[in-house]
């Protein structure tokens, strides 16, 4: 059998076979950024037995939106459509996890509460664009934050994690890659910081040990997750020395226990790298952090069984072939051919490319 149907513990997680759904940002949520009922079908269709969904990104306040439409984990109210949710993943066997998230400068007014500039470690604009209720909008100049403004953020990251765990999550993953807040604080091309979040890689990296250590006080350490993407470059990310800077952050995240890392590889065109010009992957990460070690980014089932084989990953992330193949697992398992994607359905919309891709009819 190949290993990527084998059983597998990432922390508390008891896992039946390790094809993981990755976060995937659909847009489709209610009024007041609640999940709905099309939500709930479109989680529940891609549940397996004893697989692992992370939840699309979760904005943890207002101001960490960036693209309008994403279901949020800022308020109570929006609790019981989440629990609609992990009640039907666990119906049939599965585990989920939330992803929470905070976009930093990757957004725009347009979608930031009254109007504000988006926050940032520094002022330095993103290249990209957001999405506004009306459309897209190209990232604008950003806020630095005032030191004292960075606790409540934590504090904010941490609130998610309670209202995740009181929603029936059986974990959370925090979202530290593509550019968003916890990678801007990261990264010296974005962190041009003079105080005790800035400078030297000890200080770059407190937000996100900081935010990881609140969803640990949340969730127990063996039920937190943090996803990075340490050869990104989205978002206009860069950093001087990203072996240096992604080495130290993933030996402290060694240290504090957590269930699994979840690592976006370069990517591949050809032979030639599409990504940083030193790339990281997590071959480079596997012997600093000895938990479960999570691989993403274009794999198909022979990329997935190679880099398992190898152990630099202990399991395998899978996107968009997760979108058009709600039977992902068994379609792989068996062999059998998979639907093409539509991405002009991914982001917003109603149930067209979203709860319509069919399932094999060989697979079960």
């Amino acid at each position: 059998m190949s290993k990527l149907f084998t059983p597998i513990a990432a922390g508390a997680l008891s896992l039946g076979h390790r094809v993981v759904m990755a976060p995937l940002t659909r847009m489709r949520s209610g009024p007041g950024d609640r999940p709905n009922a099309l939500m709930r079908e479109y989680y529940a269709q891609r549940a397996s037995l004893g697989g692992l969904i992370i939840s699309e990104a979760t904005p943890i306040s207002r101001q960490g939106y960036g693209y309008a439409g994403a279901p949020g984990i800022y308020d109570d109210a929006q609790i019981a459509g989440w629990r609609a949710i992990t009640d039907a993943v666990h119906d049939r066997g599965g585990q989920i996890v939330m992803q929470l998230w905070h976009v930093g400068r990757q957004s725009h007014p347009d979608i930031q509460p009254n109007g504000e500039a988006p926050v940032a470690p520094s002022a330095i604009a993103a290249d990209g664009y957001g999405y506004a209720a009306h459309g897209p909008v190209p990232f604008t100049m950003p806020r630095a934050l005032e030191r004292a403004e960075i606790g409540g953020i934590i504090a904010e990251f941490g609130a998610g994690a309670a209202r995740a765990r009181a929603a029936g999550f059986d974990g959370v993953e925090i979202h530290g890659a593509n550019g968003y807040l916890p990678d801007q604080f990261l990264q010296d091309g974005t962190n041009m910081r003079t105080d005790d979040y800035g400078g030297p890689i000890e200080n770059r990296a407190r937000f996100l040990l900081e935010v990881t250590r609140a969803a640990i006080a949340a969730f127990g350490a063996d039920r937190v997750g943090v996803r990075l993407s340490p050869s990104g470059t989205y978002g206009s990310m860069s950093d001087s020395d990203p072996q240096a800077t992604f080495g130290y952050a993933a030996a402290k995240l060694d240290e504090l226990g957590i269930a699994y890392l979840h690592v976006v590889e370069p990517r591949i065109k050809g032979t030639e790298l599409i990504a940083a010009t030193k790339p990281v992957a997590v071959r480079h990460l596997r012997p600093l952090f000895r938990g479960t070690m999570i691989a993403a980014g274009g794999f198909d089932r022979a990329g997935a069984e190679a880099v398992l084989e190898t152990g630099d990953a202990d399991a395998v992330a899978f996107g968009r072939a997760f979108i058009a193949n709600p039977d992902l697992p068994d379609r792989l398992r068996l062999g059998l051919p998979l639907t093409p994607y539509d991405r002009a359905t991914f982001y917003g919309g109603d149930a067209r490319g979203y709860t319509d891709y069919p399932f094999h009819a060989h697979a079960a």
